[in-house]
């Protein structure tokens, strides 16, 4: 899977967390996420208005099980 993360804060304290929109590889690659990613992330903001977004990165996702 490929996330786009976006870290936000709310506005009315110090909690800060991680969100991620997750797309299926075979549909989104990485530069499409990269160049994708901004009016992405402006629609969440829209969507969003109590969290401050303090940055945003696309990265890989392994979502393979760890166990055998």
């Amino acid at each position: 899977m490929i996330a786009l993360v976006i870290a936000a804060c709310l506005n009315t304290t110090q909690e800060c967390r991680n969100f991620q929109l997750l797309y299926d590889p075979y549909e989104v690659s990485m530069m499409t996420c990269m160049v994708a990613g901004q009016p992405q992330v402006a629609r969440w903001q829209v969507q969003n208005p109590k969290w401050q977004i303090s940055r945003w990165h696309c990265e890989m996702q392994d979502t393979r099980s760890s166990s055998l």
